[in-house]
């Protein structure tokens, strides 16, 4: 067998392969004389069938098979041995039909190959890395929405502006009948709150969903509609009150401090604001990390200049899914991944560089710190070694978890680069400040 290349541009090759019948010959013999030992011919005893009538009726399936799975290993072993890196998989050229009667074969296959580039962390513009914290007002409307959780309801005879209202929304027109219980600071304006002060058990309001609700979501739940259908809901309802309570907030004392963080682990008020404050700030590491990420994803794809073999892509794509595509088709799905190609190219480059590796005890040691979390949500705060061992051990054993484990490892070890070796600026920011900047005045 004879492989040779040859390279059409920086960015696409060709291959040829040359099957001789010394390559597969041997191995094309074999078969049939197995096949012979157990074919059942008509005519025939057992392992008597003449080795012609074998060939005859086998023989062309089995170079076929065997030609195939020659090229595929030879292809497989090249690249290896050659280190070539490669886009998608080789695409057989076309060719006229294939003579099976001859002895020797060529075959002609097209690479695309990764192009060379520089990756530069530490770009001109600073990228912000923001520190979000909890200020005094969120942790005191967390303090009192906890108070609110855990507080006892008193029944009220008429609406006041701090009541909890149980009711049933009404459209008949629509098919709309949703039994809630709102509060009116989720109302939008004055208007509609007014409307509920002073009202009693029994009776019914009449409201306009245009406007309604500060957020159209709340609609959404409050009259049970879709998501669509809420947008822009311009209808008549009506709200007939079944209940009318006030919510006493709970006393901040040990008793509550116990039930919400364990035993002892909270004594007073302040101790419960650090504490509110301490997971908090947790959480929102998460979110500015994110963020984070994905400015820097940003400017790497938008700073690393390279082409990529975007016909030979395009060609690939059409084939490469459960579904064969047409040219309108395969482009349209290349344009639209086109930027995750390169920022896995540029993700493999800098692990590469930086040589990132996760072992096995890595992703085992990351998936019993998942379990060991989601364990302490349901009250197990000290599970045993080996409960965590088998449980991970179970999680594991699924390949896709597992890679989807190695792949948050990964991105950890990428953002801990980033945020070691990428030009970044500080900004301190409330949570409130973050949702503004990042995803505009909600």
């Amino acid at each position: 067998m004879n492989i040779t290349r040859e390279n059409i541009d920086a960015l696409n090759a060709v291959l040829k392969v040359d099957i001789a019948k010394e390559d597969y010959s041997d191995k094309v013999e074999k078969i049939l004389s197995d096949y012979r030992k157990t074919a059942n011919v008509p005519g025939f005893r057992k392992g008597h069938v003449p080795m012609g009538m074998v060939k005859k009726q086998y023989g062309k399936a089995v170079l076929v098979d065997e030609v195939n799975k020659l090229l595929q290993d030879a292809l497989n072993k090249y690249l290896t041995e050659e280190k070539l890196d490669v886009l998608g998989q080789p695409l057989p050229k076309a060719q006229d039909g294939i003579d099976w009667d001859s002895e020797a074969f060529s075959f002609e296959f097209e690479l695309g190959l990764t192009p060379e580039f520089d990756v530069e962390l530490k770009g001109k513009k600073a990228i912000t890395q923001y520190n979000i914290v909890a200020d005094d007002k969120m942790i005191d409307e967390q303090v009192e929405r906890i108070q609110k959780q855990y507080g006892k309801l008193v029944s009220q005879d008429v609406v006041a502006e701090d009541s909890e209202i149980t009711g049933t929304f009404k459209n008949e027109e629509r098919d709309i009948e949703n039994t809630v219980t709102l509060t009116l600071d989720k109302f939008k304006g004055k208007t509609n709150p007014k409307k509920f002060i002073g009202a009693k058990v029994g009776d019914v309001i009449t409201l306009k969903t245009k406007g309604l609700y500060n957020d159209d979501h709340d609609l959404m739940h409050a009259l049970k509609v879709s998501h669509d259908d809420a947008h822009g809901l311009e209808i008549e309802v009506t709200f007939t009150i079944t209940e009318i309570n006030k919510r006493e907030l709970a006393d901040l004392d040990q008793e509550l401090f116990d039930k919400l963080f364990g035993e002892g682990t909270v004594k007073t008020v302040t101790e419960l604001k650090d504490k509110i404050k301490e997971d908090a700030e947790k959480q929102f590491v998460q979110q500015a990390d994110q963020k984070l990420l994905n400015d820097i994803t940003e400017y790497l794809i938008d700073s690393t200049k390279f082409d990529l073999p975007a016909e030979f892509l395009q060609k690939w794509i059409k084939t490469a899914g459960e579904k064969q595509l047409n040219d309108d088709e395969a482009k349209e799905e290349y344009e639209k991944s086109e930027k995750s190609m390169r920022y896995q190219l540029i993700e493999g480059k800098l692990i590469e560089a930086n040589d990132i590796k996760i072992t096995m005890d890595d992703i085992k040691d990351h998936a019993k710190t998942m379990i060991k979390a989601q364990m302490a949500q349901f009250g197990q705060l000290n599970p045993g070694d080996k409960e965590l061992e088998d449980i991970a051990a179970r999680v594991l054993s699924n390949q896709d978890e597992a890679r989807r484990i190695s792949e948050q490892i990964v991105s950890q070890r990428l953002l801990d680069l980033y945020k070691e070796k990428a030009n970044l600026k500080v900004k301190e920011v409330t949570y409130e400040d973050f949702v503004k900047e990042v995803y505009g005045d909600k």
